[in-house]
């Protein structure tokens, strides 16, 4: 038996294990591609010390680089045992990982088992988490029970899906997780969308803190928000699933927008880019009038129009197309734009309960 794998984890007993931390030491491009949630970044390499020592591994020899590679790996390890671990107690159980669960996480390992930390590797690395994922993610959204949220644009769905969140009922809030709202003025100021993996990622660390035995809220949605696709088996269970609709007045509908894309008030080149992007949908004439209102400040009227031209066809033809039982859904009624309108609205659909998502990933919430 290989020594270092009396020290590994496989993916299918990871749940069971009870670490008290996730350390992943590959490098900062790496980590930010893609990690398991919940973990801290602690690279071995960096992102150019990885780069050279790969360099030297293909073009010099294997034994120049594992020699540059191990000098920097000792030097690093150091640094983090002094800066991130020092503090930690005697029983401090850390897992490590990196690409393939080999050199990487056993290095670091082996220095901290040398401390007196009983410390572990996931068997398989990253690769070994991904594959798990994407098994996951195929099988896991048939097991629970959708609800979908739907209403035009505007009438506080994400909203709507926060408050439910604080009255404990079970919530996926896709477009917080994708750090986007869904539509062409979905961006968030400040908060780049995270890339696909980690999208997934977030997705499945979501899914496995709610109960199947109780409703999921979750927004309709197209199988894209901004740049993200949806995976397959959750936008098909949304698809079939049971639905509920928000109905709110213009009135509502404005002021909420209005709050909504209040950075666009101080970003007019911004908008403008966005509105560029429905030229061919609307024509350049349109969008020059759309333009004009916001040069204008006339930031209602170009709110107003917006979904009259743009948002409410496309959303009618959309969520008719894609939701097969909007036809039977429970109406509801959003009596205004504050928060209280919310709080009752949901208070008024959810009974009090202790399972809420999306909480950040403990090793414990994960499971084969």
């Amino acid at each position: 038996m290989n020594p270092a794998s009396r020290h590994s984890v496989p993916m299918a007993e990871l749940a069971a294990s009870g670490f008290d931390a996730i350390i992943d030491v590959r490098s900062p491009a790496e980590f930010v591609e893609d990690h398991i949630p919940g973990a801290i970044s602690c690279p071995v390499l960096d992102d150019g010390e990885r780069a050279r020592v790969g360099t030297l591994y293909k073009q010099v020899s294997p034994f120049e680089a594992k020699k540059i590679g191990a000098a920097l790996i000792a030097r690093n390890v150091s640094a983090h045992i002094e800066k991130t671990f020092l503090e930690k107690p005697r029983n401090w159980k850390p897992l490590v990982y990196c690409w393939r669960g080999g050199k990487r996480s056993g290095a670091m390992a082996h220095v901290l088992r040398d401390v007196g930390w009983d410390a572990r590797t996931l068997e398989g690395g990253y690769k070994a988490y991904r594959r798990w994922v994407v098994d996951q993610l195929l099988r896991l959204p048939y097991g629970l029970r959708f609800r979908v949220v739907c209403g035009p644009t505007g009438s506080g769905k994400s909203r709507l899906l926060q408050a439910l969140k604080r009255a404990g009922a079970q919530v996926l809030d896709l477009e917080e997780l994708a750090a986007h709202r869904g539509s062409v003025l979905g961006d968030l100021p400040g908060r780049p969308q995270p890339t696909q993996k980690m999208f997934e990622s977030l997705i499945l660390n979501c899914l496995f803190a709610l109960a199947p035995e109780k409703d999921v809220y979750v927004e309709a949605e197209s199988k894209k928000i901004g740049q993200l696709q949806v995976p397959e088996a959750l936008i098909h269970e949304m698809r079939g699933a049971r639905c509920l609709v928000i109905e709110a007045s213009l009135e509502t509908r404005v002021a909420l927008l209005g709050d909504e894309y209040r950075h666009f008030v101080e970003d007019r080149a911004a908008l403008e880019a966005q509105l560029d992007c429905l030229a061919g949908l609307h024509g350049r004439e349109r969008i020059a009038e759309w333009k004009a209102l916001a040069a204008g400040g006339r930031w209602s009227e170009l709110v107003r129009r917006l979904l009259a031209e743009h948002y409410d066809p496309a959303y009618r033809r959309s969520t008719d197309r894609n939701y097969v039982l909007l036809a039977e859904a429970e109406v509801v009624e959003l009596s205004g734009a504050d928060d209280l309108a919310f709080t009752r609205l949901a208070q008024a659909l959810s009974p009090a309960s202790t399972r809420t998502c999306c909480t950040t990933l403990r090793p414990s919430a994960l499971s084969a």
